[in-house]
């Protein structure tokens, strides 16, 4: 055989190869808890094949109480990693050059669970609250001036809703898909105030990533952003998939569990809403940002000589993404 039929059956093979046959890029991800239904998308991808399918061989990473995710990514063990705009403006503020590439979660899941004769914010002057201690450089500052409450009625919250059912005078900080099953599983009547319905503007769930893994590893970064969406798309239309990853790698997940939260992502349109339902899934905006930036300068919990809000964040990943509900 002569050299030009050699070279066209090679360019035939290589043009009819798929793309799992080719070489994945690898991609690792911190998650910041363990397994759940809000990580479902990111699970969903992998299980899906989505992400090959970008060409990136991806590992997600289980987070939890005792990890500190942005001490992971810095140090390298982690190319980006979940979390949420407040959470990176702090970093900013210690001179860590994160930056945001997009927000999985339009609305901020994060609640405060009351007791049923508590409907509203207003309500909680003089009840005890359990209130972490990550909570008072980020959403606290604001709920206390808005709603004339007091550091002097805060307690640590310890990831245990015991105390909270102990003491009917309380209330708690938790996650709007979590703990209210929690509560409700114990017998307890409660109510949930959303933060994100009274005018709380962060984004969570986000991607976050280090300024070099940007610049260094766009394509990936673009990659990874893109298979993300499109597997949290995929995981609301039928979360089989990843819900046994996410059982896999956390054996004390129920299904009732995941069936609950999956189910409250979508009434409450945690993923899907806002500008997402206009933007598609991810999507971050310039004013939701600047107003998240501006009520932590407020707060006085980072200090705008040391953070430049443009270089938090950047938008080119998600603007033009359109991954649609």
């Amino acid at each position: 055989m002569t050299l030009k039929p050699l070279l066209t059956a090679a360019l035939v093979a290589l043009a009819s190869a798929t793309p799992g046959a080719m070489a994945q890029e690898k991609f690792v991800y911190q998650t910041n808890w363990y397994a759940q239904a809000e990580h479902g998308g990111f699970y969903q991808a992998i299980a899906e094949g989505i992400y090959k399918k970008h060409g990136l061989d991806v590992t997600v990473k289980m987070g939890g109480p005792q990890l500190n995710g942005l001490q992971i990514m810095v140090a390298g063990g982690a190319d980006c990693m979940m979390s949420a705009d407040t959470a990176m403006l702090l970093a900013r503020n210690t001179g860590v050059p994160t930056v945001t590439v997009a927000s999985v979660f339009q609305k901020e899941p994060q609640v405060l669970i009351a007791h049923e004769d508590v409907k509203s914010f207003e309500e909680l002057k003089g009840k005890t609250l359990f209130i972490g201690a990550n909570s008072h450089r980020t959403w606290w500052p604001w709920l206390k001036a808005k709603y004339g409450l007091d550091d002097g009625q805060v307690r640590p919250y310890t990831f245990n809703i015991q105390p909270f059912l102990a003491d009917k005078n309380s209330a708690m900080q938790g996650f709007l898909t979590s703990e209210p099953f929690a509560i409700q599983k114990a017998g307890v009547k409660a109510n949930v105030l959303m933060f994100s319905d009274h005018g709380y503007p962060a984004y969570n769930t986000t991607i976050a990533c280090m300024e070099e893994t940007v610049t260094k590893r766009r394509a990936a970064v673009a990659a990874f952003v893109r298979g993300t969406m499109e597997g949290w798309k995929s995981y609301l239309a039928n979360p089989a998939p990843a819900n046994a990853l996410i059982r896999k790698d956390n054996p004390n997940m129920t299904e009732e569990q995941l069936a609950y939260s999956v189910a409250k992502l979508k009434e409450l349109g945690i993923v899907t809403g806002g500008d997402a339902g206009r933007l598609g899934i991810g999507v971050i905006t310039e004013p939701r940002l600047k107003a998240t930036f501006d009520l932590m300068v407020q707060s006085g919990v980072i200090d705008p000589a040391k953070v430049d809000l443009a270089k938090t964040y950047t938008t080119e990943f998600v603007r033009d993404l359109r991954v649609m509900p």
